[in-house]
């Protein structure tokens, strides 16, 4: 299906959230408007914007708020895994309660003993 100019141009439009033109000043700085920094927390300290030039002449801009150094494990690709598997987990009632810490520890030492301990509320079953 062929679309007319102004056709291309509506879609294009409703496939953006935003589109305006920035001012270039001197030493290359621009100001985002005031809605997209509250958006993006880009008012926030410390925000960033991450640049990137393609091959077909455009350029991306996309934002970003940096990770303090004591958290980056946190956002590793491993953990990031071990987070989604603990919420599947979770969701799909595979987890147990304790009433109390000497139960649970219990517990734990059943299951690195190899034994089952009866302590526990198994959730969904």
């Amino acid at each position: 299906m062929l679309l007319d100019d102004s056709a291309a141009l509506r879609q294009n439009e409703a496939m953006s959230r935003y589109h305006g033109y920035l001012a270039v000043q001197g030493r290359g700085t621009v100001a985002l408007p005031p809605e997209l920094r509250r958006r993006y927390h880009l008012d926030q300290a410390g925000a960033q914007v991450e640049i990137t030039e393609r091959e077909d002449g455009v350029i991306e801009l996309r934002p970003a708020l940096p990770v303090p150094v004591d958290e980056i494990w946190f956002w590793s690709e491993g953990h990031q895994r071990a987070e989604r598997e603990a919420e599947d987990d979770l969701t799909g009632g595979r987890y147990r309660d304790f009433d109390d810490a000497e139960s649970f520890l219990a517990d734990l030492e059943a299951l690195h003993s190899g034994t089952e301990h009866s302590g526990a509320d198994a959730a969904g079953q």
